[in-house]
């Protein structure tokens, strides 16, 4: 239609000779304007298609489950109604009997009315069962998105942790997530010289820089291990043994954590492990070398989680 005035336009405009050129000019600005009008129109057009189609999926979807759950609606109406006509039954035969006095009737009517009994205690057995399995399942979801907040809780720690111990990394430190703890691992290159339990300047910044992000978590369980490889200990002094050097370094990083007033120190336990936990084989200076360290676990509390799976029987 645009097209047909358009041209109507321009051919009074060609054919007129007495028609001038700011008028033309008009004519054409018009020609310009409905067609940016008709283009505009057109995507409009387009875009109403594309939302009533995705309005027709949904309407489908929508169809489907409302069918869905008129079937299955209709399925229990069904399994109610033949259970009613079996109760009507078994009340009708009841009755009937209840009206003759003779003794083999009378024995049949005790059977049905064991028989009614019995129905009726599992009816209500089995409407307690339901109303228990409804409320675990209740709990159930509850513990799930419990536990899934505690992992989101545990993943936002552990990226705190690697931001804050960033300048530390490739020295010897690691952060790591996994069996829902965060894992902060310090080689003793960082914090000790060998056969001490005295911890340096540089690892101690690094533990400071924890203890920060630790006092910000006052609901984490915090475990220091120290570990040692399996060459024997060489010093003198209070130190028997490795187990006893393990206990001393991890007591010491518990000793600087403690000097945060934000930490929690009923959260922090100290434990040494001597040589029996490697991560690598003791056979190579690179494999003892990462067997000399501190592990720090990092545990969210479960007493939530505990006293919920308690309740679910």
């Amino acid at each position: 239609m645009i097209k047909k005035i358009s041209l109507g336009l321009l051919v009074i405009a060609l054919s007129t000779s007495c028609v001038s050129k700011k008028i033309y000019t008009d004519i054409e600005n018009k020609y310009t304007d409905l067609k940016k009008e008709n283009r505009r129109l057109s995507d409009e057009n387009a875009d109403l298609l594309k939302d009533k189609n995705k309005l027709e999926l949904k309407q489908d979807a929508l169809e489907k489950d409302l069918s869905k759950l008129k079937s299955e609606r209709d399925k229990l109406t069904a399994d109610q109604k033949a259970l009613n006509e079996k109760m009507a039954l078994l009340e009708d035969s009841y009755k009937a009997l209840e009206k003759n006095s003779n003794e083999s009737l009378q024995a049949n009517l005790k059977k049905n009315r064991d028989l009614l009994a019995e129905l009726e205690a599992k009816q209500k057995a089995l409407s307690i069962e339901q109303e228990r399995l409804n409320k675990n399942s209740q709990r159930l979801k509850e513990l799930e998105d419990m536990i899934a907040a505690k992992e989101a809780t545990m993943l936002k720690l552990k990226e705190t942790l690697s931001k804050a111990l960033n300048g530390f990394e490739g020295k010897g430190l690691t952060v790591e997530q996994k069996n829902g703890k965060v894992y902060v691992s310090m080689e003793n290159k960082l914090l000790f010289n060998s056969g001490s339990w005295s911890v340096g300047s540089e690892g101690k910044k690094a533990v400071v820089e924890l203890g920060k992000v630790l006092g910000d978590n006052p609901d984490i369980s915090v475990l220091i291990e120290g570990h040692t490889d399996n060459d024997p200990y060489g010093g003198s002094g209070p130190i028997a043994d490795n187990w006893d050097l393990s206990t001393k370094r991890a007591t010491a990083i518990v000793a600087i954590l403690s000097e945060n007033k934000a930490i929690n120190k009923k959260s922090l336990t100290a434990a040494g492990r001597g040589e029996f936990s490697p991560l690598a084989t003791n056979e190579t200076a690179e494999g003892k070398a990462k067997n000399r360290r501190i592990e720090i676990i990092l545990t969210p509390r479960l007493d939530e989680i505990a006293d919920m799976l308690n309740e679910i029987n």
